[in-house]
C-alpha cells in the first residue's frame, strides 16, 4: 500500500442502460425494498453535477457515466425500473480530543428507534489524506444497519495536528475515537470495534489493544512490516514479468540493503547497497523495480541518499520494522481479515501464512479472499503490457463486512474463500 496518495481512474462496467444526462442526482443513499442501496456523494474526481455512486454489491462510477445503471428523481432514484428510497441518516458533528490534539469526526446513525443491540463501528482510514467524512464507505457500512464514525486522521481535513503514519499515534487516535463514538451512542449500541482499511490494518488492531474492542475488521491489510510490504512488492513485479529465482534473490537483498539504510536514519548501509547495484547494473529490468520504495532508493546517488535521503523517504514517522504478529497476538477481540488474492500493493504471502498460523494457534480469527482482486478489493482487466484497469469492488465484500460486524456472517459472499471455516 503506497504511504503517498494515488489516484485510480475508476470505471464503470454496467452498460445495459442507454446514457442519460444526468443533472438532478441528490446526493444520499437510496434503499430498495429488499435491502438493496446505492450511496451517492460528491466527488473530487468527478465533474459537477455528477456524483460518485457506489452499488451494496461493489458497482461503482459517476453518474455522469455512458450507462449509468440508475436515474435520479426528485427524492429518489430509480434502478430497473424500480423507485429507491432515501435513507434518513442521523449525522452528528464531533470533535474529540487525542494526546492533545482536536479531532474532528462524524456520527452516522441508521434510522429508526434507539437499538440497544445496533453495532457501533470505528473506521479507521488508511495513508491517504484526503477525508472520509462525507465519502462512500461510511454510508455503504450504515446503509446495513450498522451505526458508523468516521473522523479525519489527524493533520487532515478537520482535524489538527501534523499529517503522520506513526501507528504507535495514530492507534491512540482510533482508541480515543471509539470512546467518543461509545459516549455518543451510549444505551443505543450494542457491539462495538473497528474496522480498518489498507494501512488501517497496522493500526485498528493495535488500537484495539489500546482500548476495549468487540471486534476489529481488517480489509486488504497486512500482517508484515512495512519492510517486507517493499520486499513483497518487488517479489511480486519479478513473477509477474516471469524473472525467476535469481531475480527474486537480487530483489531480496536490494530490500535488505535499503531496510539498512532506513534502520540507520541513512547513516550506513551504502556499502551493501552499492554491492547490490553492482549485481543489478546489466539487468535490464532492474530501471523498472520499484517496490514501495527500494527502487527509488536505488536510483539515487549515494551523495544524495546521505543529504536527503531521510527527508524524502522517511519523513512520516513509519515503523518500518513494525511486528504486526506481536499486535495480534495481544489482541483478544474477534478479528476479521479480508484478503485481494491478487494484491499488488500488500502481497498476502506472508499476511496469509501469519492469519492462518494465528487461528491455527486457537486465535479467534475469520479470512476470506477473494480471488482476482487487488488492492481495495477492486477486480481489474490486464493489459498486454501487464497492467491493470479497475472496473468494481468485487461483488460479496461490502455484504461480508456489514454481516460480520452484526455478527452473522454465513453462507457465500460472491467468489469469496473461507480460508478458516468453523
Amino acid at each position: 500500500m503506497k504511504h503517498l496518495l494515488s489516484a485510480v481512474a475508476l470505471l464503470s462496467t454496467f452498460s445495459a442502460a442507454p446514457a442519460l444526462a444526468q443533472t438532478a442526482c441528490t446526493p444520499g443513499t437510496y434503499a430498495a425494498p429488499d435491502g438493496d442501496f446505492v450511496v451517492l456523494v460528491k466527488s473530487p474526481a468527478v465533474a459537477a453535477p455528477g456524483l460518485r455512486y457506489l452499488f451494496r454489491d461493489g458497482r461503482r462510477g459517476a453518474t455522469s457515466d455512458a450507462g449509468v445503471p440508475l436515474t435520479c428523481g426528485t427524492g429518489d432514484v430509480t434502478v430497473k425500473g424500480k423507485a429507491w428510497a432515501p435513507i434518513a441518516f442521523r449525522e452528528t458533528p464531533a470533535t474529540f480530543d487525542s494526546v492533545g490534539t482536536k479531532m474532528a469526526g462524524v456520527l452516522i446513525e441508521p434510522p429508526g428507534t434507539a437499538d440497544a443491540k445496533r453495532p457501533l463501528v470505528v473506521m479507521v482510514h488508511g495513508s491517504e489524506r484526503n477525508s472520509p467524512i462525507g465519502g462512500v464507505y461510511g454510508y455503504a457500512m450504515a446503509a446495513q444497519g450498522i451505526s458508523v464514525f468516521v473522523y479525519d486522521k489527524r493533520g487532515t481535513g478537520g482535524s489538527e495536528g501534523e499529517y503522520t503514519q506513526n501507528f504507535e499515534l495514530l492507534a491512540e487516535d482510533a482508541a480515543q475515537a471509539l470512546g467518543q463514538a461509545r459516549s455518543m451512542t451510549a444505551g443505543r449500541h450494542g457491539r462495538a470495534g473497528f474496522f480498518g482499511g489498507s494501512q488501517g490494518g497496522w493500526v485498528a488492531p493495535l488500537a484495539a489493544t489500546r482500548t476495549t474492542a468487540d471486534f476489529v475488521a481488517i480489509g486488504f491489510g497486512l500482517v508484515a512490516s512495512p519492510i517486507e510490504e517493499d520486499r513483497e512488492q518487488m517479489v511480486s513485479e519479478v513473477r509477474a514479468a516471469g524473472l525467476g529465482e535469481d531475480a527474486e534473490a537480487l530483489v531480496t537483498r536490494l530490500s535488505q540493503a535499503t531496510a539498512g539504510l532506513l534502520l540507520s536514519d541513512f547513516r550506513t548501509g551504502y556499502e551493501a547497497l552499492d554491492a547490490v547495484r553492482a549485481d543489478m547494473k546489466d539487468k535490464p529490468w532492474a530501471a523498472k523495480i520499484e517496490g514501495e520504495y527500494s527502487g527509488a532508493i536505488a536510483r539515487m546517488p549515494n551523495e544524495d541518499l546521505k543529504r536527503v535521503g531521510r527527508a524524502r523517504v522517511d519523513n512520516l514517522e513509519l515503523i518500518w520494522d513494525y511486528d504486526a504478529v506481536a499486535a495480534l497476538k495481544k489482541l483478544d477481540a474477534p478479528l476479521l481479515w479480508v484478503l485481494a488474492g491478487e494484491d499488488r500493493e500488500a502481497p498476502i504471502e506472508t499476511t496469509r501464512g501469519a492469519l492462518l498460523g494465528l487461528a491455527k494457534a486457537g486465535k479467534p480469527v475469520d479470512v476470506y479472499l477473494f480471488p482476482d482482486t487487488d488492492h481495495g478489493m477492486f477486480e481489474f482487466t490486464t493489459a498486454v503490457d501487464g497492467s491493470r484497469s479497475v472496473t468494481r469492488i468485487t461483488d460479496g465484500y461490502l455484504k461480508l463486512l456489514g454481516d460480520w460486524i452484526k455478527g452473522n456472517a454465513r453462507g457465500t459472499y460472491g467468489r469469496a474463500e473461507h480460508l478458516t471455516p468453523r
